[in-house]
């Protein structure tokens, strides 16, 4: 998913390079909610983890 934000990130920028802002504004948040979801999943994942009693690294 971190994947799919950084691509939604790097078209975001390419698309502002070349003056399409409103394809670059609709990147842009697609990769911030992408991103948002990916550090929830992380730290759920580490508190299930921590939980589990298992080490997190």
């Amino acid at each position: 998913m971190l994947g799919w934000a950084l691509v939604f990130l790097v078209l975001a920028l390419v698309a502002a390079a070349f003056g399409f802002g409103g394809i670059a504004g609709a990147a842009t948040s697609i990769a911030q909610i992408l991103f948002v979801v990916f550090l929830v999943l992380t730290v759920i994942a580490f508190v299930v983890r921590a939980v589990q009693g298992r080490s997190v690294l």
